[in-house]
């Protein structure tokens, strides 16, 4: 019962990759240059045909999309893994509402910011939309680094699938950040043992 997942190097199956991992789960991963263009080919067009990586076909053929979604399907599909609070509990209220905001954020503030073409039809407009984008990533970690307080991770004292997004998303933004608390999440997800090697395959050097 083995996962298939198409991706690359630091590309959003970072994080999916990383639940695969820790939940010690049978997978293979295929790569999709997407600096040749390898997602608009018919083979990968089949598998999502939104052109976008990662792609997760779970074992009984399924394929799904969205980075945010397959991380909350793997933390429900291996309980034991710890990958997220118990279902029904007000922890796992918490973790859907951050792995949400961060998504629809964060992570499409960084879409507005390094894909700007993506957002207007105006050449005119790329460079308001990528200012739009640094403000609404910026807000959105300022956000997460006021609900981090005095945790040391997003959902308490264990790292989550919650702290392993946020750390992608991090790491992915690369101007100056007053985010001491949300730079600590990362560097703890970046030494996390059994994590650490996929990070320095993802993010070499950073």
């Amino acid at each position: 019962m083995s996962y298939t997942l198409y991706g690359h190097a630091g590309s959003g199956g970072y994080a999916v990759e990383a639940g695969l991992i820790l939940a010690k789960a049978d997978y293979k991963t295929i790569e999709i240059d997407t600096k040749k263009g390898e997602q608009f080919s018919d083979a990968f067009r089949a598998v999502n045909p939104w052109c976008q990586v990662p792609a997760l076909i779970l074992p009984d053929g399924t394929v799904m999309t969205e980075s945010a979604a397959m991380a909350i399907h793997l933390a429900d599909s291996f309980p034991e893994a710890g990958l997220a609070p118990p279902l029904a509990s007000s922890g796992r209220a918490e973790f859907l509402r951050w792995m949400v905001f961060m998504t629809i954020n964060i992570y499409e503030g960084d879409l507005r910011l390094y894909y700007p073409d993506r957002y207007t039809t105006d050449a005119n407009g790329i460079d308001g939309v990528k200012e739009a984008g640094r403000a609404h990533m910026q807000r959105g970690f300022r956000t997460v680094e006021g609900l981090l307080g005095t945790r040391a991770f997003m959902l308490g004292s264990e790292m989550s699938m919650a702290d392993i997004y946020l750390a992608m998303l991090r790491v992915w933004y690369r101007d100056p950040l007053d985010s001491p608390r949300v730079d600590a999440v990362q560097e703890a997800v970046r030494t996390h043992p059994p994590i650490a090697d996929l990070w320095q395959r993802h993010f070499p050097g950073r």
